[in-house]
């Protein structure tokens, strides 16, 4: 069993999180399905080889049985969430302290009834909605909070640009 130390030591897993958002602007946000009331956007690791643009449709696809949309921008700032100590050592195997992420946005190019969460061997959302991005950092658990914080403010614009 590693100590509380040696699990703040570990390095942070790559990732892409996604904001994924519809002709009205609104971001798609999933309930997780292991915390009842904690929402957020799609988010998961990156593959070897891939780029940012690959595995956002990738992890899109896997989470929301959809891959139909654009990336419509990848953002140049690098943002990390450590895990609190209560699930160090549980997710991901106990190999990473959190995240570090890069995200992209996407445009959704498909149909609200394309979008299926249970269609996969492990689901992660129980349910999903969109609302405005401003809204999302009310909807997520606290530790990604500030990560949440900088997507808005950069991305903000970007959806704004892209409707």
């Amino acid at each position: 069993m590693k100590t509380i130390e040696e699990l703040r030591a570990l390095p942070y897993r790559q990732s892409v999180g996604i904001v994924l958002f519809n002709p009205d602007g609104l971001v798609f946000v999933g309930e997780r399905l292991d915390h009842p009331g904690a929402w957020q956007m799609p988010q998961g690791g990156i593959d070897a080889g891939e780029t940012i643009e690959q595995a956002a449709i990738r992890e899109l696809r896997e989470e929301t049985g959809t891959d139909k949309a654009e990336v419509v921008h990848v953002s140049d700032t690098v943002l990390t969430y450590d895990l609190p100590d209560h699930l160090l050592g549980k997710l991901w195997s106990g190999r990473y302290k959190g995240q570090e992420q890069r995200w992209a946005a996407l445009r959704f190019l498909g149909q609200d009834h394309e979008i299926t969460l249970y269609d996969k061997v492990h689901p992660e959302f129980s349910n999903w909605k969109w609302v405005p991005l401003a809204q999302v950092c009310e909807l997520i658990v606290p530790f990604k909070r500030a990560t949440y914080e900088e997507v808005i403010r950069e991305f903000t614009p970007v959806l704004e640009r892209n409707l």
